[in-house]
């Protein structure tokens, strides 16, 4: 396969067995699957999942909730609070496809029941530390008025929740502290109020064995894993399915640096700090790795210590340093696998074949 600019390899085969092992997961603890798909953005890997049973799935925007509808999804859930500027299209999309929104303040149910006519439902959104949106669960007066505002057309589903703040965790015992207390929130708010408990991020369902305590799980980005979540715990090297082919422009020997043509525009400029072999804090915006055919090997090779807009510049391991050349093409192992994925074109899969994806407007 010729690559002359930077792209996205996917690994389907790695992918296919991330699926399957977050599948199983969701069926041992007896809960319902809806994946997150602001991942991969593909209709073609929304059909992997289809393999694998899967009926529903989560998106985080209307665009892209018509874009899954439009490639067979029927059962879709908005996790994105409700956008009172996009009712028409809300409305107009409940038409065709059982949807599902969140709301978390009295302003937006009263819009939402004015203005979407179509039959909904809706998840309150819950607070459980991200402190992104939401509402505190201690807030059962607010949460009383928005269960008791149901009606025959807009019907209360639950209570949803995203532990976004385990992605700050580096071991099993921070995340599974905050799973623990996002299931004593959650689970008092189900048993007061009634409905359903949809939850989902990727360390938690990835580290945790029991996840009964929910009902329906939504974890996304495991479908490609990344460094990130290599550096929670929450995979090996060898699970992460996605990896940046870049051709290098540019050799420093005396820096023991390569420049790359992957920037921030490819890559994103989400980090993570680690130590080095001194023990100082570092910056890595991914991991450099040989590419092979049919994929890449996991050795790591250096790391991406800076970015600018279409550079990238990586510190080379010393088994790497005298066999990079101008001219060649080496794989990154992203930090987010997410941002990496919005913001390419189309992905490639190791056996050379382009994999579409929702384009934005």
């Amino acid at each position: 396969m010729e690559i002359n600019t930077p792209t996205l390899l996917v690994d389907k085969a790695k992918c296919l067995k991330n699926i399957d092992r977050m599948v199983n997961k969701a069926k041992a603890s007896n809960a319902t699957f809806r994946p997150h798909f602001k991942t991969h953005f593909s209709g073609e890997i929304g059909n992997w999942f289809k393999s694998a049973g899967v009926k529903s799935c989560t998106v985080s925007s209307v665009s892209m909730a018509k874009y899954f509808a439009d490639h067979g999804w029927e059962d879709i859930t908005i996790a994105f609070p409700y956008n009172l500027l996009e009712a028409n299209e809300i409305s107009e999309l409940s038409k065709k496809i059982e949807l599902n929104i969140l709301i978390e303040s009295e302003e937006s149910l009263n819009h939402a029941k004015n203005h979407v006519t179509n039959p909904i439902g809706y998840f309150i959104k819950i607070d459980i530390g991200t402190h992104r949106t939401g509402i505190d669960p201690r807030n059962e007066q607010l949460i009383d008025k928005l269960v008791n505002k149901a009606s025959e057309k807009h019907i209360f589903k639950g209570f949803l929740a995203h532990a976004g703040h385990t992605y700050g965790s580096t071991d099993y015992e921070s995340v599974k502290w905050i799973y623990d207390k996002s299931v004593k929130d959650l689970v008092h708010l189900k048993e007061t109020f009634g409905g359903i408990l949809s939850y989902g991020d990727t360390p938690s369902c990835s580290l945790v064995e029991d996840l009964s305590a929910f009902d329906e799980l939504r974890p996304g980005n495991f479908v490609f894993y990344d460094w990130m979540q290599h550096h929670i715990g929450s995979c090996s090297a060898e699970d992460i399915a996605v990896c940046l082919a870049c051709p290098v422009v540019a050799v420093h020997k005396d820096r023991n640096e390569v420049v790359v043509y992957g920037g921030g525009v490819h890559l994103s400029k989400d980090m993570i700090t680690e130590k080095d072999i001194m023990g100082k804090d570092r910056t890595c915006y991914g991991k450099m790795v040989q590419l092979e055919n049919g994929g890449w090997n996991t050795e790591i090779l250096g790391h991406v210590d800076r970015l600018s807009q279409e550079h990238g510049i990586i510190k080379l391991a010393e088994n790497a340093r005298a066999h990079v050349k101008v001219g060649d093409v080496i794989g990154i192992l992203p930090v987010h696998s997410c941002l990496t994925a919005d913001l390419q074109g189309f992905y490639l899969s190791t056996d050379g074949e382009k994999i579409e994806k929702m384009l934005k407007n």
